[in-house]
Parts: structure tokens; sequence; C-alpha cells
């Protein structure tokens, strides 16, 4: 039985904004292996899936990396704010 309230998600600006970053990183990350969405439908199932494993893996390194600097960077403003 489940008691989790999991049927009013709502996605917060942030949430969509971080979608809209990962769907742009692995569109590039397609386009960088000379593919694009359209294309993707032409290949095999398997062959497709691969693919986008990869561009989904980059796309979730990137987003990682973007937020660690970012982090950093806040921090690095709150050590310096407080001297």
């Amino acid at each position: 039985m489940s008691t989790g309230n999991t049927g009013n998600f709502s996605p917060t600006p942030q949430d969509e904004t971080r979608a809209l970053l990962e769907q742009g990183l692995i569109d590039e990350y397609l386009k960088d292996k000379g593919y694009d969405r359209d294309s993707l439908k032409k290949l095999p199932k398997d062959e497709a899936r691969r693919i986008m494993i990869e561009a989904s893996t980059f796309a979730s390194g990137k987003l990682s990396e973007i937020e660690t600097t970012a982090r950093y960077k806040h921090n690095l403003k709150d050590v310096g704010s407080s001297s």
C-alpha cells in the first residue's frame, strides 16, 4: 500500500529549466555524432536506444559539472562576502 502523494507533482521553474538544458545537451551530443532525434527513428531500435543512453549519460555528466561549478562559485561568493 502506497502512502505517498505522487499524483500531485508539480515541477518547479528550476526543474523545467534543468529539463530544457538536459534536452539541449542531448541534442548537442546527437548533433556531434551526426544524428538528430528524427534520424534516430530510422535506426534499428537497439542502436537508437544505445545512442540515446550515451546522449543521456553525456547530458547527465554535463549537468552535474554545471551544478557543481555553480555551487562552488556560490560558496566562494559566500566566503568572500563574510570577510
